[in-house]
């Protein structure tokens, strides 16, 4: 029988007081270079406990229930700057700067050369995870247009031809993550939201060079920005259904907070939607029956079999206690919707 009403995360889950400084990363923009001040252990010590509070992140999914569970990103100062500081190509010493979705500058990679990534990035955190979990797992990875949109292109002069040389790093790095154990791995787009007339330019083709040959199954995540910092939503995508185009299978949505309008979902009818059932924005726990009559708003337009049930965005700047006690709403209003079924 196949499953349905699936529960997952979208890749975040809040890290924790001792190994970074919260307070640092929630009075500025999320980092696209290196932020090596916001972490409190020192660098001899600092794998070993990223590694203890990774597995505190994973028993706590593990414990609410959720079926497919990430590491929560704890090694990461952001979704995305760890992967893109890695290529060769970016000069992190010498930042340039690029307008952040809130409209705000931001430092970030200059790009001096031609982008190649040299070598795996986060396949190691796969094996990780996958040693220390029997539950399906995921991995997400900053996706190629989003990671052209936060740097300074100082050597191609044009946007998409950054785009996919980016997109081809990302593919070598998808790769990696599925033969590391790697069961869905994501790819983090939430610019093809925040930059909608170049991602209808040129995002779909990105996207594709990005999945070129990847077998396993791959998700793509569109957001309207971390609930702490982006708090005015509209109730559609200015991106969206063009993603029937793309070759990725499943498409995440926010839909909790923006209150979003499902009746676009049968547009989207040949993708698995991952759809967000969690307000961030709101840090009351939701009751399972709130969560319940968010699943049963979206089975109008979508069969349960192709209906995954998430957060809306990243858990990263939440209280762990809510995050977890979110998580543990999702998992049972998914039970009693299905009980339903």
């Amino acid at each position: 029988m196949t499953e349905r009403l699936v529960t997952t995360v979208i890749g975040s889950y809040p890290q924790p007081e001792w190994l970074v400084d919260r307070k640092n990363l929630q009075s500025r923009l999320p980092p696209r270079i290196r932020a090596k001040e916001i972490w409190r252990i020192p660098e001899p010590l600092l794998e070993q406990a990223q590694d203890d509070a990774t597995l505190l992140a994973v028993r706590d999914m593990e414990r609410a229930g959720i079926d497919i569970i990430s590491d929560g990103e704890i090694r990461r100062e952001s979704y995305s700057n760890r992967f893109a500081t890695a290529l060769d190509g970016m000069d992190l010493d010498n930042p340039g700067v690029a307008i952040d979705r809130t409209g705000h500058p931001n430092p970030v990679p200059r790009v001096v050369g031609p982008i190649r990534r040299l070598h795996p990035v986060e396949a190691g955190d796969v094996e990780f995870l996958r040693r220390n979990t029997d539950r399906r797992i995921k991995i997400t990875v900053p996706g190629p247009f989003t990671v052209s949109q936060q740097a300074q292109d100082d050597y191609y002069h044009d946007e998409k031809a950054l785009a996919m040389d980016i997109a081809a790093a990302v593919n070598e790095e998808i790769k990696s993550l599925q033969a590391a154990g790697a069961d869905v791995v994501q790819i983090d787009e939430p610019y093809l939201q925040a930059r909608p007339e170049k991602a209808k330019a040129y995002g779909v083709e990105v996207i594709n060079r990005a999945l070129e040959g990847i077998e396993g199954t791959t998700a793509l995540h569109l957001c309207f920005g971390y609930a702490a910092i982006v708090h005015n939503r509209p109730s559609q995508y200015s991106f969206l259904t063009e993603l029937r185009a793309c070759v990725v299978r499943q498409i995440a949505i926010e839909a909790a907070q923006p209150r979003l309008d499902l009746s676009v979902l049968p547009q989207l009818a040949n993708k698995t939607i991952i759809l967000g059932v969690l307000n961030l924005g709101d840090m009351e726990v939701e009751t399972p029956e709130i969560v319940a009559n968010r699943i049963r708003a979206a089975l109008q337009y979508v069969e349960p079999e192709r209906l995954i049930l998430a957060p809306d965005c990243g858990m990263k700047y939440l209280p762990r206690e809510i995050a977890f006690g979110k998580l543990c709403a999702l998992v049972k209003g998914a039970r009693i919707v299905r009980q339903e079924l």
